[in-house]
């Protein structure tokens, strides 16, 4: 994998690809007024529009769901691709040349051959579907048909054929301008005796895309007797393909998953052909490796984290889709997702079962059956002898703790109950204060056992945590609020008009918490001064400087909202800038008549005359923002 893109080339891509030509993309934009565009948003249902992307900021935020962000964040999100992909896909379009930090591939030819590998694979993946209809591709159309597979599923899944001879493809891609030294890259070749041959031959093809539907690799199923390899056999490790991070048919199913919230993961090619053909359009599978974190990073993304979100696996019922079962248990706790298991009754998989039984059947078993943890915890209780004492104990000791890692707590309860059941443990409560107990275990010390803890950890930790911002909830009918809401897009959108003095303001001075950070994010990124000549890249120091997502996307939104006067100009910007000023005087006016008050007859003279000129001060320089405005500060 290539290190940390070169930030300056990721500036580079961000300003070289319009943010309106790329979401123009994926919806129909039209005129908001003040250079601003609208339409519906990709990302929630809606009626009216409420999507707004700033071209001269290289923005966009909805109103209604609040996502928002540069370029970038809008194709990670609406293709469900990492940083690093989105990046890359935004160069290869712009004609931009990454560069790579902290090791990596050569930087001066890594984004030409990462395009160049896409590319080999894109014309490989026609050329094995144009030799499916060929004359010795009828085995490979045998084998489809006798799977309920026509031509044309065939031709939506891709599947090809690859020729039986030695370098058919080789040549083939040769022809097309491929150097040997980019197909054996490629692993769509390898090193023969007299130079390249082809990796497949003689085999069912199927394509492998990645989430925004490149072709990265191939799937190839054995057909013949003579042939010697694996029946699967997949394209080994590559610069852009990692068998750890591609899930098959993922391209299809995306949309589907991020709508229903729902992913069912099966075994095999066929099984995710027969699940979409079925009506079952979430079905994917890994392609010849076991279900692990990278794959549960894919559907975070898909699922959006939430609770309410669902992942179904279907194993086959022998022992190894058991075992392939539990591997997955392993990863549970790191979905959001509820997860379940569905094994049909005969053991057949989903492809057998369409052919045997029909499509309902198929969407029958992908309904949620069993939880996984259930699954989980009967196979680890079926390996003991629970008609003694000893037998319940050590299965109690191994499921236990895995009844302990699910997250929720009233589900963690309900499930140490049935594992009580299931054990013939009478005294459930024993068994749930066991669970409750290890959980709290891992908790505070990480383990299974309670770890020493030490005494200044709890002061380093409450140093070290950031202050929250203090005052008021942000309510938007507050005329403070407002004015304060007002003067921050004025410091985004319009530092000219607000600079310098706006940088003169403190913090404490916008009673709004979330402004408040919003302030302490524009002094974080060098102040509004630094926006005068370059507004661009200053929105995007400002949006770096931001300390969590939260504080991001209000900077986002600030900086794309529309402000409230016709005619934003200096006249407009400094009556933001003294209404606020003005109030936090006020403020402070009124707490230091409050400290006056405390004071009583027998204070200090001297501290009370202190007091006194600080409020006589304060007074004249209220009267003079009245008086004479922006020229008073």
């Amino acid at each position: 994998m290539a290190g940390r893109i070169n930030d300056e080339d990721v500036k580079a891509v961000r300003d070289a690809v319009p943010i309106d030509a790329v979401v123009s993309e994926y919806l129909q934009l039209r005129n908001a007024g003040g250079g601003n565009l609208k339409g519906l948003c990709p990302f929630h249902d809606e009626k009216s529009p409420s999507f707004q992307v700033s071209p001269s900021k290289g923005l966009f935020h909805c109103f209604g769901c609040q996502e928002g962000g540069d370029t970038i964040a809008f194709v990670m999100k609406i293709d469900h691709l990492s940083f690093s992909e989105t990046v890359e896909r935004l160069a290869a379009k712009a004609g931009i040349t990454l560069r790579y930090e902290e090791g990596g591939y050569n930087p001066t030819h890594q984004r030409g051959e990462r395009i160049r590998l896409v590319e080999a694979h894109r014309a490989a993946a026609q050329f094995y579907a144009d030799q499916l209809g060929t004359p010795e591709a009828e085995i490979g159309r045998k084998f489809l048909a006798e799977r309920g597979f026509d031509q044309a599923a065939a031709q939506h899944f891709g599947v090809g054929y690859s020729p039986a001879g030695w370098d058919h493809l080789t040549r083939f891609l040769r022809g097309k301008g491929f150097s040997d030294k980019e197909l054996i890259l490629s692993g769509l070749s390898q090193d023969g005796r007299r130079g390249p041959i082809d990796r497949f031959r003689g085999r069912l093809m199927w394509p492998i895309r990645d989430v925004g539907g490149e072709v990265v690799g191939f799937g190839a199923r054995k057909l013949r007797d003579d042939d010697n390899g694996p029946k699967y056999l997949n394209t080994p490790e590559t610069p852009i393909y990692r068998k750890s991070q591609v899930l098959y048919g993922i391209d299809l199913a995306k949309k589907d998953i991020a709508k229903s919230s729902r992913a069912v993961v099966v075994e095999g090619y066929t099984d995710v052909m027969a699940c979409h053909l079925a009506g079952v359009t979430t079905a994917i599978a890994t392609c010849g490796t076991a279900f692990g974190g990278d794959h549960i990073k894919i559907l975070r993304r898909l699922l959006m984290d939430n609770g309410s979100a669902r992942v179904i696996f279907t194993f086959d019922g022998d022992a190894a889709g058991q075992k392939a079962a539990l591997r997955a248990f392993e990863d549970d706790q790191k979905f959001a997702a509820e997860t379940y298991i569905a094994i049909a009754p005969d053991g057949m998989d989903p492809c057998e079962l369409r052919l045997a039984k029909g499509d309902e059947s198929v969407q029958e078993l992908v309904e949620p059956r069993t939880p996984l943890f259930e699954f989980a915890l009967r196979q680890i209780v079926n390996r003991y002898d629970l008609e003694t004492p000893a037998g319940r104990a050590a299965a109690l000791d191994e499921a236990a703790p895995i009844v302990a890692r699910i997250k929720n707590v009233a589900s963690q309860h309900e499930v140490a109950v049935q594992l009580a059941g299931m054990l013939g443990i009478l005294d459930t409560q024993f068994v749930v204060k066991r669970v409750a107990q290890l959980a709290r275990w891992a908790r505070e010390g990480g383990g299974r056992g309670p770890a020493p803890r030490s005494a200044a950890a709890p002061q380093q930790h409450r140093q070290a945590a950031p202050q929250a911002p203090t005052g008021p909830a942000l309510n938007l009918r507050s005329p403070a609020h407002r004015t304060e809401r007002e003067l921050l897009k004025l410091a985004l959108q319009y530092p000219a008009l607000v600079s310098p003095a706006f940088d003169a303001y403190g913090a404490d001075e916008f009673t709004a918490p979330p402004y408040a950070a919003v302030r302490r994010t524009i002094a974080e990124a060098g102040g509004a001064e630094q926006g005068v000549d370059n507004a661009a890249d200053y929105l995007a120091r400002v949006r770096d400087a931001a300390p969590d997502d939260t504080v991001r996307a209000l900077v986002t939104e600030l900086a794309v909202e529309a402000l409230h006067a016709r005619t934003v100009d200096e006249t407009y910007a400094g009556m933001q800038l003294v209404h606020v000023r003005l109030r936090a005087v006020d403020r402070r006016i009124h707490d230091v008549q409050g400290s006056l008050a405390r004071l009583g007859t027998h204070a200090d003279p001297d501290h009370v005359a202190a007091v006194q000129n600080e409020l006589w001060v304060l007074q004249q320089y209220g009267q003079s923002l009245r008086t004479h405005g922006a020229a008073a500060l």
